[in-house]
């Protein structure tokens, strides 16, 4: 019965350590994923971008305006007097 008891137990721990390790190479591809899914940005046409002001709206008072001609969410270079539809006001 004892050695019944060590076989299970070598088991169950072999199995433990397999999902562990299964689990963690999963949450890291799921990471992998969450950066590149972050980086991507979309096309100037998908958002309707201009290079003017829509009124007092301005890339440049938009939450997602990083700075030297860049935004968070927009590819290529971007008119910080530009504007498009996902402007949003910063705080």
């Amino acid at each position: 019965m004892t050695h019944l008891n060590e076989k299970v137990s070598k088991t169950t721990r072999r199995t433990l350590l397999q999902t562990t390790v299964g689990a963690l190479g999963a949450l890291s591809l799921l990471g992998l994923s969450a950066r590149r899914a972050k980086a991507e940005k979309v096309s100037k046409a998908a958002v309707a971008y201009q290079d003017s002001p829509k009124g007092s709206q301005r890339c440049d008072d938009c939450a997602l305006w990083e700075g030297l001609n860049s935004c968070k969410q927009v590819e290529g270079a971007i008119s910080p007097s530009g504007w498009c539809r996902i402007w949003t006001k910063a705080s």
